[in-house]
C-alpha cells in the first residue's frame, strides 16, 4: 500500500498492546505517517524498547491492563494532557489461548472474555470524550472469527463480537463523523504465533504446531508480516478511506476468501 505522505501529520493516537507485534508496527507506521502515538501494554521493558525504536518525540509508553478500567483511564489522563484531542483509536491489545469444548474451563473463557471483549468495550468508550469528530477507531478482530479452526472456540467467539461492535459503533458514532472499522488478520508472524506454536495446548488439542503447517492454509503459500496489518491500520486512519465505514478489512494472503 506505501506510505501515505504524511497524512496523519499532527493527528493523536492511541494504540493498545503497542509493544510488539501488529500492536508494534502499527504505531511505528502510524507515527511515520505523523501522528503522535499513545502506545499501551502490560510489560514496560518492551513498551520502552518501542518508544526507542519509534522515537520519543513520536511515542509515549504508558504500561497498562486493557482489563483494567483505572489502567484505561491513566491512559487517557495521558492524552488528555497533551492537549490535542484524540484522532485514531487502533484497539488491538488482545489474549489468546486454546482449548475444545471439552476442555474449556471457567478461567479460560473469563480471561478471553474479559480482555478481548470488555477490554475492548472500555478501550474505546473512554476515548469517547477525547475523539476529535472525524476520528476513526479500528478494532482488530480476526479470520477465525469466521472459519471455525478446532480449540479456537472462545477466541473466536470473541473475536466474532469485535466484528459486531465494529457495526453497531459505526452506526452509532457517525453522526460526530466518528468511522469505525474492523480488521482481520490471518495468520500473521508475530511473537504471539511463536507462542502458540510452543504452546502444549495447541498440540493437545489438535492445531498445527509449526509455521509451516500455518502457511499451507494460506493461498499465499506463506503467513504475513506484521507491516502488512500496519499498512490496512495505516490506511483506514487516514482520510483516503473516508468513505468507508463499519466494514471489516482481511489482511489474510486470502486465508479466509476462498
Amino acid at each position: 500500500m506505501g506510505q501515505l505522505v504524511g497524512q496523519l501529520e499532527g493527528k493523536t493516537a492511541v494504540v493498545t498492546g503497542g509493544g510488539t507485534g501488529i500492536g508494534l508496527a502499527a504505531a511505528t507506521r502510524l507515527a511515520a505517517e505523523g501522528a503522535h502515538v499513545f502506545i499501551t501494554g502490560r510489560r514496560r521493558t518492551e513498551l520502552d524498547a518501542a518508544v526507542e525504536a519509534i522515537g520519543p518525540e513520536r511515542a509515549t509508553a504508558v504500561t497498562g491492563d486493557i482489563s483494567d478500567l483505572a489502567d484505561l483511564d491513566r491512559l487517557y489522563d495521558a492524552v488528555r494532557a497533551r492537549g490535542r484531542g484524540l484522532d485514531v483509536v487502533f484497539a488491538n491489545a488482545g489474549t489468546a489461548s486454546f482449548a475444545t469444548l471439552e476442555q474449556i474451563t471457567e478461567e479460560h473463557i473469563d480471561r478471553i472474555f474479559q480482555v478481548n471483549v470488555r477490554g475492548t468495550v472500555f478501550t474505546v468508550q473512554k476515548a469517547l470524550p477525547l475523539l476529535n469528530d472525524g476520528a476513526s477507531v479500528i478494532l482488530n478482530s480476526s479470520v477465525r472469527a469466521d472459519d471455525g479452526v478446532a480449540a479456537f472456540g472462545a477466541y473466536a467467539a470473541s473475536k466474532a463480537a469485535i466484528r459486531s461492535f465494529a457495526r453497531t459503533w459505526a452506526n452509532e458514532l457517525k453522526d460526530r463523523g466518528i468511522r469505525v472499522n474492523a480488521i482481520s488478520p490471518g495468520t500473521i508472524d508475530t511473537p504471539g504465533l511463536d507462542a502458540v506454536v510452543a504452546s502444549p495446548d495447541a498440540s493437545a488439542a489438535g492445531m498445527p504446531v509449526t509455521k509451516a503447517q500455518f502457511a499451507a492454509a494460506v493461498p499465499l503459500g506463506r503467513i504475513g508480516r506484521a507491516d502488512e496489518v500496519a499498512d490496512a491500520v495505516a490506511f483506514l486512519a487516514s482520510e483516503r478511506s473516508g468513505f468507508i465505514l463499519g466494514a471489516n478489512l482481511y489482511v489474510d494472503g486470502g486465508e479466509n476468501q476462498f
